[in-house]
C-alpha cells in the first residue's frame, strides 16, 4: 500500500496532484490511477518545474 502525499500548499483543496514515494504522481480527483515515475524522473520533473528556462 502506498502513502499518497500532496503538497503542503494544496492546505485542504481536493484539487492537486499527490506523489507517491516510489510509485509515482496522480490527480487528487482520479485517485484510482496514477502514473508511474521513478527517482530520475521526479527529479528531472521537479529540476524543470523550478528552472523551465534551462536547458536539459
Amino acid at each position: 500500500m502506498t502513502t499518497w502525499r500532496k503538497s503542503s500548499y494544496s492546505a485542504t483543496s481536493d484539487n492537486c496532484v499527490e506523489i507517491g514515494q516510489g510509485t509515482g504522481i496522480r490527480d487528487s480527483k482520479a485517485p484510482t490511477t496514477h502514473l508511474p515515475l521513478s527517482a530520475e524522473g521526479w527529479s528531472a520533473f521537479l529540476r524543470f518545474a523550478r528552472f523551465p528556462g534551462t536547458p536539459r
